[in-house]
């Protein structure tokens, strides 16, 4: 086998599995007699461990992702990987767009970590590709994004939260389970997560203007540049796929992540709108807005801590405490 891991520091969030590993999950997933000829580790993701594999014998490559060891992630990161498969079924609207799922197997029996193959798409990723065209183009890029997302936010699921679970019976309660749990993610790291929890109990306090939303809309949960691909060839910006949605769930639409990104700056990226739709610009959205800043920017807290950059988590109390002020 031809193993091309990406060398990483030993303490390093994301670590490999062994040649021998993967040869293994090839077996479980093709069949007794398939064998491996390639293993390329790919980079660009920052959570799960990811390779394409070439199989003797089979024309196409195929994607391994392999999550994190279960005593690595964090409870509100819990199972990620178990809730994009759960996601599948209601992501129909999305079909041409989505690897599709050859094998997943959750026994942990093999590296004792769950895994997934995964078809292998075309296209490369938009951050390498996107800067090759003229800026001019990229309000297309954005408008598909727009596309893309509102489809995802027009499925209904039976519950509030992620996708895979019991859920919760309103917006409110699965708003403060998740800023709780991040909180205490974060304490259990030796940081301060006062903040969070005020956040958490604010959320509380108000329940009322989160439970104004009653529907639980399907939420991408992470879907913006980096987990989208390109047609290399197309003279304008194609979205021919998009990439790991682990952290879909189930709540008010302007709680993803992807709403949070095409709000951040007033340039190309305004053409989201322009497909997606206007924005609720009430003062109970506003609020509501405040609140899930807050919550991504626990996640981000906790990410930033995972890649070491000490820097970075400190500017998330920085910005967390004007979220704050403007809530109280």
């Amino acid at each position: 086998m031809d193993l091309r891991p990406i060398p990483r520091d030993p303490h390093a969030f994301q670590q490999p599995v062994t040649g021998e590993d993967i040869q293994n999950i090839a077996r479980r997933a093709f069949g007794d007699a398939a064998h491996v000829a390639a293993a390329v580790e790919l980079g660009g993701g920052m959570y799960n461990t990811t390779y394409r594999i070439t199989l003797d014998g089979v024309d196409e490559p195929v994607i391994l992702r392999v999550a994190p060891a279960p005593e690595r992630q964090f409870a509100s990161e819990h199972e990620l990987m178990r809730n994009e498969y759960a996601s599948v079924p209601y992501l129909g609207a999305l079909a041409s767009l989505l690897p599709r799922v050859v094998f997943a197997d959750w026994s942990q029996e093999i590296a004792g970590r769950d895994w997934m193959v995964q078809s292998h798409l075309r296209g490369v990723p938009a951050p390498e590709r996107l800067g090759a065209y003229s800026r001019d183009l990229w309000p297309g890029f954005f408008a598909q994004l727009g596309e893309i997302a509102g489809r995802v936010h027009a499925v209904r699921g039976p519950h509030f939260g992620p996708v895979a679970g019991a859920g919760h019976p309103t917006w409110s309660a699965a708003v403060v389970a998740s800023l709780t749990a991040i909180a205490d993610d974060v304490s259990s790291v030796g940081l301060d997560s006062a903040d969070l929890h005020k956040g958490a109990d604010i959320a509380s306090e108000h329940r009322e203007v989160l439970n104004e939303i009653t529907e639980p809309c399907l939420l991408t949960g992470d879907l913006w540049t980096v987990n989208a691909m390109l047609d290399p060839h197309s003279p304008e910006p194609l979205i021919t796929g998009v990439l790991d949605l682990d952290r879909t769930l189930f709540g008010d639409p302007y709680a993803d992540w992807t709403i949070r990104m095409a709000t951040a700056k007033q340039d190309e990226r305004t053409a989201f709108w322009d497909t997606y739709g206007p924005r609720d610009h009430s003062p109970a959205a506003t609020w509501r807005d405040l609140i899930y800043e807050a919550r991504h920017l626990g996640a981000i807290r906790l990410e930033r801590h995972r890649l070491r950059n000490a820097d970075g988590v400190r500017d998330t109390y920085q910005s967390l405490a004007a979220v704050l002020a403007e809530l109280t």
